[in-house]
């Protein structure tokens, strides 16, 4: 007998999460508490259901610059060890609820220093919420594994930095590195260093490729930098010919993509509310599926 695909079976299914940042996830009540903590006064509101109004009100605006615009109150109030742990607990807590099993949650280290905490005190606070919410999530019937992805921002030059705390927190939950950020006129090749790092250590990376930008950003992070994973990746399709008898024809890197068999962290309903796809009906994920390319979903923010 086929379990009907109801929102509630979809709950209770064991989920895996391979692309979701931690600073994407905050609850609107918890962002206020923190700010009126930690005395951070640039929030656009302290009410709670304004604020929860203005995340979403970015989210769908089908701006990616103004799906942006909150990360600078979200980053904003997590500065201190107490703010990290609290955040990364909550997150486990959410995951648990919606029945993820094991979840990689990104994060950038070097956003979370303004306070004066050292990159290494930010990746401990977020591991200790990390695991404090796991043995929550325990006691109450729930098992979730979470791991750590740090992340470099693309337009910084601290990616070899980053890739060098990835390595040194590897067996104790950190699993990986990425570089996010604005993609245009950030190519990945600018942190090749980072990645031989990575390669040197036998060590794992994924790269945000293929949202924003188009065909050269994936070309040059399987290409170049020898990407494991990658972050979105969804713009392949513009290296897909389909036609009207529903059969397709793959462009070079589309089938190298393939054959390689690199998985893609497809995040459709961000890739929505970024404007990188019209619609969740026009998302390219059952085409990709369809066309035998490791395709995952992922929630992204």
């Amino acid at each position: 007998m086929t379990t009907p695909l109801t929102l509630e079976n979809i709950q209770r299914a064991p989920k895996a999460l391979l692309h979701d940042h931690l600073d994407g996830g905050l609850r609107p009540a918890t962002v206020v508490d923190l700010a009126a903590e930690y005395g951070y006064e640039g929030l656009p509101t302290t009410d709670v259901g304004e604020l929860a109004t203005f995340f979403r009100t970015a989210a769908h605006s089908g701006s990616l610059v103004r799906y942006l615009e909150p990360f600078a109150h979200t980053v904003g109030v997590m500065q201190t060890p107490e703010a990290l742990h609290r955040v990364a607990f909550e997150c486990v807590e959410d995951l648990a609820a919606d029945s993820v099993v094991y979840a990689e949650i990104r994060f950038a280290p070097e956003l979370h220093i303004d306070g004066g905490l050292s990159l290494d005190a930010v990746v401990d606070a977020v591991l200790a919420g990390f695991a404090d919410g796991e043995r929550a999530a325990e006691r109450t019937g729930k098992t979730i594994v979470v791991r750590c992805l740090v992340t470099a921002m693309r337009h910084a030059a601290r990616s070899r930095e980053i890739a060098e705390l990835a390595i040194r927190f590897r067996d104790k939950g950190v699993v990986g590195f990425d570089i996010a950020g604005a993609e245009a006129g950030y190519p990945p090749t600018r942190h090749l260093d980072a990645f031989e790092y990575m390669r040197n250590n036998n060590a794992r990376f994924t790269i945000h490729a293929g949202e924003a930008f188009g065909l050269p950003s994936i070309q040059e992070a399987i290409s170049f930098c020898g990407a494991d994973r990658l972050g979105h990746g969804v713009r392949i399709v513009d290296d897909i010919t389909v036609h009207d008898d529903s059969d397709a024809t793959l462009g070079r890197l589309a089938s190298i993509l393939r054959d390689k068999r690199i998985p893609l962290e497809l995040c459709p309903s961000s890739n929505v509310q970024t404007g990188a796809v019209a619609s969740i009906a026009e998302h390219p994920f059952a085409l990709l599926a369809r066309l035998r390319f490791r395709v995952t979903v992922n929630t992204d923010n």
